[in-house]
């Protein structure tokens, strides 16, 4: 397979990520998410600044970017290349190499000067194609620490910890398993504000009005 297969993946899954729905959604109800609650354009900044149909919107947005970008971007590219004979290993190379670029895109997107959000949905979405069961992991892990603590942040950070333990439970490939681990890492280290107002306990929880957690 050639070099430009993979090129061309990068690209196209890196700008699919890039799109910043959090801040196009704010700005069609006619304001800019940048500057209200904690900044963050995810969404759970939109959520508790705009509301709940907001919030929603961006949320299944932000993760569908990230699946499509693994599970779909690769296999249209191949068409489009008309590359039809891959082996197992070139194609979960291609999923990763999508579901990685998208979530790059989204938090670092070209749009708002690689200012963007913390890519726990599109890390998701992503996770969910070239890792169906880690993602299931995650989601309860985050369901429980969620409805445990109240704490958005909290419960995010240790879904992207059980990301390469589940990874290694479910003895996955080396290279997922590595996959696994950089995600939850990047995911971790985008939250290092949050990790720093748990620990001074001045992170808010769900409810709350001041708006300090972020997505």
């Amino acid at each position: 397979m050639s070099l430009a297969v993979y090129l061309a993946v990068i690209v196209f899954a890196y700008f699919l990520g890039s799109i910043p729905f959090g801040y196009l959604t704010a700005r069609v109800m006619g304001v800019d998410i940048r500057t209200l609650g904690s900044g963050n354009i995810g969404a759970t900044n939109v959520f508790r600044v705009l509301g709940k149909p907001a919030g929603i919107i961006v949320l299944v947005c932000d993760g569908l970017k990230g699946w499509f970008a693994a599970a779909q971007v690769p296999a249209i590219l191949l068409s489009l290349f008309h590359l039809t004979t891959v082996n197992e290993h070139q194609l979960e190379l291609l999923t990763i190499i999508g579901g990685i670029s998208a979530i790059l895109g989204h938090n670092y997107t070209c749009w708002l000067r690689f200012k963007g959000g913390k890519g726990i949905a599109t890390s998701a979405g992503a996770m969910a194609a070239m890792f169906p069961s880690a993602f299931l992991v995650a989601i309860a892990v985050f369901i429980v620490a969620l409805l445990a603590s109240r704490y958005v942040s909290l419960g995010s950070i240790l879904a992207a910890a059980s990301l390469p333990v589940a990874a290694l439970l479910f003895h996955r490939s080396p290279l997922m398993i590595g996959v696994a681990f950089f995600i939850g890492a990047l995911a971790i280290y985008k939250h290092k504000a949050n990790i720093q107002r748990l620990i001074n306990g001045t992170e808010n929880r769900i409810g709350k009005k001041k708006e300090n957690s972020q997505e």
